[in-house]
C-alpha cells in the first residue's frame, strides 16, 4: 500500500514542478496528481506536453518521490453528446500523459448529472466502449469515486455500474468525506467492494443528515445542493475506527496496488502542518488496526 498526499492545497502557492520536493519535505513518498491548470485542468483538454512530462518525471526522481495516481475530472458521462465526445478525446490524452509519467493508476469521478441519471449512465458506458480497450491495452487501472452530484452517488450502486464493465482494470474509490452521501454504512460498502476497493481518500466531514437534516441549512429550502467537507481526521463525524478496521479486512494494506490519499482541502492556511499530522495519524491508525 502507498500513502500519498493530494497537493491541491498548495496549487496556489507552489509551481507544479515544486510538488515533488514539497511532498518529500512533508514526509510523504508519493503524491496524487490532481487537476492542475498546467497539466490536467478540470473538464478541459490536458495542457501538458511531452517536455513538461519529462520535467515532472525528473523532479520526482530528484526528490525521491513517486506519483501514486493521476486524477482527471472530465465529463465522460455527460448526457450532452458533444460534451461526452469531447471528454473522450481529453481522456485519451490524459491516458497518454499518465503512461508517459510511468504511472499505471488513474482515479476519477463518474460525472454526469443526477437529474438525468439514466441518460448519464448510458453516456458513461458509451464512452467506456471506446476507452476501455485503450485502458486495458496500456495496463492502466482506473478507479472511480461516486462523487456527490454524480449520476450515481450511492456506494453500492456505483459498484454495480463498475461490475457492468466486466473489466479487472476498473476499481472503486472510497472517499471518507463522502461517507454520508453514499447511502449505506462504511462496513457494507467496503465489504461489497472487496478487492475492487483500490484507492481511498482520507479526510473528515460532518454528517449533513444529523439533527434531522438541520446540521446545514440552505435557503430557499429544497435547494439541490450536496454539502461535505475535506477536514483533518477527527474534526468531523466519520467513524475512523470502523473505516480503518474495515479497510484492513478487505486486504487493502497488504496489496501493492492500493493507495491511501490524504486529501484535506479545508485548512490551506495550515496545509503543511495538517499534511504532516495526517500522515502521522494515518500511519498510526493502520498500525493500530494491524496489531
Amino acid at each position: 500500500m502507498k500513502i500519498a498526499l493530494d497537493p491541491t492545497p498548495f496549487h496556489a502557492t507552489h509551481r507544479l514542478l515544486d510538488f515533488p520536493q514539497l511532498v518529500a519535505d512533508l514526509g510523504y513518498e508519493h503524491f496524487q496528481l490532481t487537476p492542475h491548470p498546467d497539466f490536467l485542468p478540470f473538464f478541459r483538454h490536458p495542457k501538458a506536453d511531452d517536455g513538461l512530462v519529462a520535467d515532472l518525471k525528473k523532479a520526482c526522481g530528484d526528490a525521491g518521490v513517486g506519483i501514486a495516481s493521476v486524477l482527471p475530472v472530465l465529463r465522460w458521462a455527460s448526457p450532452d453528446e458533444e460534451q461526452r465526445q469531447a471528454a473522450v478525446r481529453k481522456w485519451k490524452r490524459a491516458i497518454e500523459l499518465t503512461v508517459g509519467l510511468g504511472v499505471n493508476v488513474m482515479n476519477t469521478e463518474f460525472s454526469g448529472r443526477p437529474e438525468q441519471a439514466e441518460k448519464s449512465e448510458d453516456a458513461f458506458y458509451r464512452s467506456m466502449e471506446e476507452l476501455l480497450p485503450i485502458i486495458e491495452r496500456e495496463g492502466i487501472d482506473v478507479r472511480i469515486d461516486p462523487h456527490p452530484d454524480d449520476f450515481v452517488e450511492d456506494g453500492l450502486e456505483a459498484l454495480r455500474v463498475i461490475r457492468g464493465l466486466n473489466s479487472n482494470n476498473i476499481g472503486f474509490v472510497f472517499v471518507a468525506s463522502h461517507t454520508f452521501h453514499m447511502g449505506h454504512s462504511t462496513q457494507e460498502i467496503m465489504q461489497a467492494a472487496g478487492d475492487k476497493l483500490r484507492l481511498v481518500h482520507i479526510s473528515d466531514t460532518m454528517d449533513h443528515t444529523a439533527s434531522h437534516g438541520l446540521r446545514y441549512i440552505t435557503n430557499p429550502p429544497g435547494n439541490a445542493v450536496r454539502v461535505h467537507q475535506h477536514l483533518r481526521i477527527g474534526d468531523g463525524d466519520v467513524d475512523w475506527d470502523v473505516f480503518f478496521t474495515e479497510l484492513g479486512r478487505t486486504g487493502f494494506y497488504d496489496r501493492d496496488d492500493s493507495v491511501a490519499v490524504s486529501s484535506v482541502f479545508a485548512e490551506n492556511e495550515r496545509a503543511e502542518e495538517v499534511s504532516r499530522d495526517q500522515l502521522a495519524t494515518i500511519a498510526a491508525s493502520i498500525e493500530r488496526t494491524r496489531s
